[in-house]
């Protein structure tokens, strides 16, 4: 009719963003995610706006989209640990599938990880979809996807298209959203007609060398955007999160083109071919907290050791030892800061006795002494905090933070930072929190990886990776990874 208003498209957004590491103690429980993100509606949407993630692009897409209503539904994440409660999982699929049973939808965007577990599900995503797309078998269905997501090959014909970091540390949360969702609007507006492939045979790759400023990853990062070009819409490589322990756990590419699969299945063989020519140069050299430490000291200024078997990122438990053990026994004279261990035992005594008292504690090794015994130690009481920030650099900027109450112990010419809850040293903001001067720190011992990197390689004059016990360790042989007949790469 002559004057009539075009209805407004309808774009459905759920969020399920966590990584599983089946060898962390620690379950990710309902309240894990509600301190990170457990969000819905306008809420969810609001609280991201203007932030380095995913959902930052949803509020983009919706003010550059006015012919689009946006809708989220349960939008959901945590800091990487172990297994995800089935209790919260069920109640987070059983609340989006009943929403997006309330159509008419146009299209579906997910912010999904693609490694985690549940106690009871081995590709809790991969269940998402498949429930999501026998909801809605015609609508037009869109994923964004960490770097080290593991995909099982359904995947691409369940999805009509899929897009994944390309960067590592992972600075490209809001382009990569942004990416998809623009593939998403032109898929459901009829331009285009996207087919998928996806090659992975199960190559284990440690994430020790998988920066993309040089290395492999980069190598192959440029290579896969290289062939994006008519019918090419996108190439991504996936490192995979062996830590994982799945079925689906592994390296692969995911290659996706307009109307042409055999265009589709050649990008992803091209570039699967030469990711499996560099599998061997994703290892690194692996040295001792003691030997690190030692090395590190050789350039002068600022420089940081990294422990990534405790990673918070990956699924470390915040209590592995061998790292404060070797500081302890380097007696350094100068300033050093080590991050962190979560105690609440520690918090709540310290918090009793009080700023300036004197205190013998004991740190880590008391969730298991699988990695260590607990390291004894004399501390003053130097700082409280809430433990609430908000990041200040590349990586997740502007997202809130909230580790608990923590405190800042010292032993010696040791600063100590102990949280209540399992805490990732990789935000300038952390350190501004506690007090901590890292001008006038001469060594800054992390547990901590890649991530780590993307605010602090700046900052730092050297950052030397050690090998320690942990459930995250980089020697992927050392792991009882279920799928022993799969080929993996590691030192």
């Amino acid at each position: 009719m002559a004057g009539s208003i075009r209805p407004r498209k309808r774009l459905g957004v759920a969020r399920l963003w966590y990584e599983g590491n089946a060898f962390c103690l620690l379950p990710a429980t309902r309240q894990d995610f509600e301190r990170r993100e457990w969000r819905r509606g306008r809420d969810a949407l609001e609280a991201a706006r203007g932030t380095a993630t995913e959902l930052a692009a949803v509020c983009d897409f919706a003010q550059a989209q006015p012919g689009w209503e946006v809708v989220a539904s349960r939008c959901a994440s945590a800091l990487p640990a172990g297994p995800i409660d089935d209790e919260v999982f069920e109640a987070f699929l059983a609340e989006v599938l009943a929403d997006f049973r309330n159509g008419p939808w146009d299209a579906v965007y997910l912010s999904l990880h693609g490694a985690g577990i549940t106690a009871g599900r081995d590709a809790p995503e991969l269940d998402l979809v498949r429930a999501l797309r026998q909801a809605l078998p015609q609508v037009p269905m869109a994923a964004s996807f960490d770097l080290h997501a593991n995909h099982a090959p359904e995947l691409v014909r369940l999805l009509d298209m899929g897009c994944g970091y390309r960067t590592y540390p992972h600075v490209d949360m809001r382009d990569t959203a942004a990416r998809t969702l623009e593939l998403l609007r032109r898929t459901a507006e009829g331009e285009l007609r996207p087919v998928g492939a996806l090659r992975q045979e199960g190559l284990y790759l440690s994430s020790a060398n998988m920066r993309t400023e040089a290395g492999p990853m980069a190598e192959l990062q440029r290579l896969a955007q290289s062939l994006i070009r008519p019918p090419i819409l996108d190439v991504a490589v996936f490192g995979g999160f062996a830590y994982a322990n799945s079925s689906n756990i592994g390296a692969s590419v995911m290659a996706w083109a307009d109307a042409d699969a055999e265009a589709a299945q050649r990008a992803a063989d091209t570039v699967y071919a030469e990711l499996v020519r560099r599998a061997g140069e994703f290892d690194i050299p692996l040295i001792g907290p003691a030997q690190g430490i030692a090395l590190a000291l050789e350039t002068p200024g600022l420089v940081a050791v990294t422990d990534p078997a405790d990673n918070p990122l990956s699924g470390g438990i915040g209590d592995t030892p061998a790292l404060l053990r070797a500081l302890v026994e380097a007696r350094p004279e100068f300033p050093c800061v080590f991050a962190s261990f979560a105690d609440l035992e520690v918090v709540r005594t310290a918090h009793a006795a009080g700023i300036g008292a004197t205190l013998q504690v004991s740190l880590g090794g008391k969730r298991t002494a699988l990695y260590g015994e607990p390291v004894p130690l004399t501390v003053q009481v130097e700082r409280f905090t809430s433990g609430r920030f908000v990041n200040s650099g590349p990586m997740e900027r502007g997202a809130s933070v909230d580790c608990g109450p923590t405190v800042v112990l010292r032993a010696g010419t040791i600063l100590l930072i102990v949280s209540e809850h399992v805490a990732p040293g990789n935000d300038p903001a952390f350190f501004a929190l506690h007090g901590i001067d890292l001008a006038a720190t001469r060594l800054l011992c992390v547990k901590a990886k890649n991530h780590f990197r993307a605010a602090f390689a700046p900052l730092c004059r050297a950052i030397v990776d050690v090998d320690a016990p942990g459930p995250a360790s980089l020697n992927l042989a050392l792991l009882p990874l279920r799928r022993a007949d799969r080929k993996f790469n590691s030192t």
